[in-house]
């Protein structure tokens, strides 16, 4: 696959190893923005075991414009039962405030999506903050479509704890 996508002067490649600082320093400011810093527990030693390590569990393309970082997406596979077929899910797209607007997250995408038909996924799929209005613009003026009919679950911490130990606060399944 070609590394780059978009305008002449955006180039898209995928990270390496010695991007670690660059990774974790993108994953911050996203943070900030999303008014999530203090949610934050990655270090460079989990990107390296996770990124780089034993067992892949995730890959992350950097955007340059004129050999400056300016961005980042990290995504891994999934799968879909439905479809029958792998696809990627983008955790997170990130472009630096002074570069947006220059074609720089719709590159991002473009890569992602060529990767996608590439290694044969039946979909590209990834979650906005509901209050993130110029990004939900963004992605319906690309085609995307809004899942309203879904809600994201999420277990961390003390209740991921719980349900891996079977001593959740559900006495009864109410269904399942």
């Amino acid at each position: 696959m070609s590394s780059a996508a978009g305008t002449d002067s955006v180039r898209i490649e995928k990270a390496q190893e010695s991007d670690l600082s660059l990774i974790l320093s993108f994953i911050k400011e996203l943070a900030e923005y999303e008014r999530l810093s203090h949610e934050v527990l990655s270090t460079e030693e989990l990107l390296r075991e996770s990124l780089f390590g034993e067992n892949v569990k995730a890959e992350v393309v950097i955007a340059y414009e004129r050999d400056q970082a300016v961005g980042f997406a990290l995504f891994f596979h999934n799968f879909s039962t439905f479809v029958g077929r792998p696809g990627i899910y983008l955790e997170d797209l990130y472009v630096q405030p002074h570069a947006r607007g220059c074609g720089i997250g719709r590159a991002l995408l473009v890569y992602l999506a060529r990767l996608a038909k590439e290694r044969g996924c039946g979909r590209l799929e990834w979650a906005v903050l509901d209050w993130n209005e110029p990004a939900i613009r963004f992605y319906k003026n690309l085609g995307a479509v809004p899942m309203d009919e879904w809600t994201v679950f999420r277990a961390t911490g003390k209740a991921l704890d719980k349900l891996a130990e079977g001593t959740t606060n559900e006495s009864r399944p109410e269904a399942l």
